[in-house]
Formats: structure tokens, C-alpha cells, sequence
């Protein structure tokens, strides 16, 4: 997760820099299908360069049967000749880099004091949480709610000894999120998990379950309230129904957006102003983050000689 964390500080200040060139992702969602196939290219040019796709299912329904939600490849291709070179676990890369960017976020977002965790949510993304942001802030305590508590409780009992603060499963979404200093949202769900008045003065939020223009983690309200930051103003305006329901309320409107997240690393945009302000970091998971953690991957495995090597 460390070296993940730095991976992706980098990859978002390449964006912000414009080296690289990354479209929307497609979606294909058939009205009968269990769930839905996402197409994600991207390239960074230059010395550190990388040119690749993953290639992702996404179930909702999968954690009831003990699988993960996201489940696909990642494929890196050579930026010289277009050859595959390597073919990766999607959801692996996933649950690692998307937790690693909340991470970059909470660094740069949070108050330096915050202490108090809450997840909403039980499933993969809620343990790479815990793993994650406790490598940028001291955390004392850590909240978990979720429908079922009893993934909860699950959750508490696999990751209470990887972590070294207690974890403790609530029974509602209110009791995660009242007197959280940094709260994470990880859900499937279509509406909102949180509400603002729930949410105190001075708390930073992740909102990483939802890419759907229309499903949100996070009611108007709070979209109202926060200094609202994101990984790529594309893909927030285009892919974030936390984004686009609320503006279709006439809440908030494109110039709501303080910052992607990379400017803010690469010190062209201020993050947190104020001990205060309620700040909410966006993330949608962009595909120049799989990239870079493919190549990166790659390398390493050349270097120590691991990995499965065919002659393709």
C-alpha cells in the first residue's frame, strides 16, 4: 500500500500535468445482465510512459456470494511496438490503487488531527481502507456499518489484527458517520448512505463506491456544503451521480469543483483552507492509475523474475 500510495500521487500529478491522454470510460450494460463491462484505455508518454486497458465486470451482487464486485483484467501493452506484455488481476490492482488514492486524498484533505474513521460498507474496498489511510494519518478508532451487519462484524474480525487501532461494527450509517473525522463511503448503493446533517464541522469524506451518473453515495446536501475535489472533472461531470443528481437539483454546478486531486499534488490548487471546512474527495477510479500500477507490476516482476512467462 505504501508503495501504491506514492505510485498514484505520481500517476495524478502526470495528469495534471497533461501526459496523458485517457477518454471516458465505455460502459456496456445490457438491461437483462447481472451487471456491467467497463472499457478503461490510457497512455502516459515519456520516460516513465505506459499504454494499456483494463478490461472490467462489475457484479454488485457478488460479495453475497463471497466474490468481489470487480472482477477482470488489466492488459499492458509495449509503448514501442504495441505487444502485450502483460495480462494482471483487475481486482487486485483495483482494491490496492483505488484505497492508495483515497489515501493521496486524505493526505492532502484531511486535518492533520483527524483520528476517527468511519466505512460504510463491508466489502473489499472498506479492509484496503483501513490498510490505507492509516498510512497517512493516526487513526484511533475505526467505525464499520454496512446492511448486513453481520460483514460487519466479519470485516472486524479479519482485518482487527492487520491494523493497529481498534474497529468496531455500528448499526447504522448515522453512528459511522457522527464524529468522524474521515469518513469513507464504499457501497453499491443507488441513493444517498450519508446525510448532511450527520456530518460534523472540519470532516473529510471519500466517496469511492459509485460511477454511475445515476446512483449517488452522498445526498445534495452535503454536495452542497463541501469543497468538493475528484480525480478528473470529465469523468465527475460525465460519471458521478453524487455529482450529476445534485446539479440537476441546481445545488451545484461544474465551477463547485475545487480541484482534481492531482493539482492539488502538484501545488497548482490549494486543498484544505480551513481546521473547519467539510471537504469531499470524488473518485471514480481512472484508468491511467491501473496503468501505471500495471507497468509498475511489470517492472518489478522482470526485475525479480516472478510472474507466470509465456511465449505469447
Amino acid at each position: 500500500m505504501a508503495e501504491c500510495l506514492e505510485l498514484m500521487a505520481d500517476a495524478l500529478a502526470s495528469l495534471a500535468r497533461g501526459e496523458v491522454f485517457q477518454p471516458l470510460r465505455t460502459i456496456i450494460r445490457p438491461p437483462d445482465a447481472r451487471g456491467l463491462l467497463g472499457l478503461m484505455p490510457a497512455y502516459r508518454h515519456g520516460d516513465r510512459g505506459a499504454f494499456g486497458m483494463k478490461a472490467i465486470c462489475v457484479f454488485p451482487e457478488n460479495p453475497s456470494i463471497g466474490k468481489d464486485a470487480h472482477q477482470g483484467m488489466v492488459i499492458l501493452f509495449s509503448q514501442e511496438t504495441g505487444e502485450p506484455l502483460a495480462l494482471m488481476n483487475a481486482s487486485q490492482i483495483t482494491a490496492i490503487r483505488t484505497a492508495a488514492v483515497s489515501a493521496v486524498a486524505t493526505r492532502l484533505l484531511a486535518r492533520t488531527d483527524a483520528q476517527r474513521l468511519g466505512i460504510i460498507g463491508a466489502g473489499v474496498q472498506a479492509r484496503t481502507h483501513l490498510v490505507a489511510l492509516a498510512c497517512v494519518r493516526e487513526i484511533k478508532r475505526a467505525r464499520v456499518a454496512c446492511r448486513n451487519r453481520n460483514h460487519a462484524e466479519q470485516l472486524v474480525r479479519e482485518m482487527s489484527d492487520k491494523v493497529s487501532f481498534p474497529i468496531e461494527a455500528v448499526d447504522s450509517n448515522e453512528a459511522v458517520v457522527r464524529d468522524a473525522d474521515i469518513v469513507v463511503t464504499a457501497t453499491s448503493s443507488q441513493q444517498p448512505v450519508i446525510e448532511s446533517n450527520w456530518v460534523s464541522a472540519g470532516t473529510h469524506i471519500n466517496a469511492i463506491g459509485t460511477h454511475s451518473p445515476r446512483s449517488r453515495e452522498i445526498d445534495s446536501a452535503t454536495m452542497a456544503l463541501a469543497r468538493v475535489f475528484t480525480d478528473r472533472r470529465d469523468s465527475l461531470l460525465n460519471e458521478a451521480g453524487d455529482y450529476v443528481l445534485a446539479a440537476a437539483e441546481g445545488v451545484i454546478t461544474p465551477d463547485s469543483v475545487v480541484a482534481e486531486i492531482g493539482e492539488v499534488v502538484i501545488g497548482a490548487k490549494p486543498g484544505r483552507t480551513s481546521s473547519s471546512e467539510i471537504t469531499l474527495f470524488k473518485s471514480l477510479g481512472l484508468a491511467i492509475e491501473d496503468v501505471v500500477s500495471a507497468d509498475y507490476l511489470f517492472r518489478k516482476a522482470k526485475a525479480e523474475k516472478i510472474g507466470t512467462w509465456v511465449d505469447f
